[in-house]
C-alpha cells in the first residue's frame, strides 16, 4: 500500500466485513504496508469495503440468481467507472449496457480492459472526462472562438 495509515485502513475493514459475516477466501493478512491479496465473499453491500475504494489488492465475490438483481447492485454506488460482466447471453450484454450507470461495460473480460483510443473513464463519483488520445486531448484544449465582422 502507499504507506502505513492505508494498509491499516484496509485491515481494519477487511476485520470489518469478517465480524458482520464476510469470510475471507484467500489473504486478509497485513504486514507493514504490505496486504496481501485477497478475496472476499458474503460481504454486506452497506460496509466500507463494499461502497468505498479501496484501492487495495481486494476483491469482493457476490453471488446473484438474477441478473437484473446484480445489475441494481452495481449501480447502488456513489462509483460508475467501468463493469465487467461475463455472459454468452447477448440480451444480457444489451441490457447491461443501457441499464449500467457506469463509464464504459467490458463484455467478458475485466473492467480495466483499455487501449488508448478508447475513452476510457467514469460517472458518478468515479473523475470526469475521458482518457484515450482524443478524449485526453479534448479534456485538455479550451475551445475558443474569434468572431470579426468587417462592414
Amino acid at each position: 500500500m502507499i504507506d502505513e495509515d492505508a494498509a491499516r485502513k484496509i485491515e481494519e475493514w477487511i476485520g470489518e466485513a469478517v465480524e458482520n459475516k464476510a469470510r475471507i477466501v484467500c489473504g486478509g493478512k497485513r504486514q507493514g504496508t504490505l496486504v496481501e491479496p485477497t478475496i472476499l465473499e458474503n460481504v454486506a453491500p452497506q460496509l466500507r469495503i463494499s461502497r468505498l475504494e479501496a484501492f487495495a489488492p481486494i476483491v469482493i465475490v457476490s453471488k446473484y440468481k438474477d441478473f437484473s438483481e446484480a445489475l441494481k447492485a452495481v449501480n447502488d454506488s456513489i462509483y460508475g467507472l467501468q463493469a465487467g460482466v461475463f455472459t454468452n447471453d447477448l440480451k444480457n450484454v444489451f441490457r447491461a449496457y443501457e441499464d449500467l450507470e457506469v463509464g464504459g461495460v467490458i463484455i467478458n473480460d475485466v473492467p480495466t480492459f483499455r487501449i488508448d483510443h478508447m475513452p476510457y473513464g467514469g460517472v458518478k463519483q468515479s473523475g470526469f472526462g475521458r482518457e484515450g488520445i482524443r478524449y485526453a486531448v479534448e479534456e485538455m484544449t479550451e475551445l475558443k472562438l474569434l468572431a470579426v465582422h468587417f462592414p
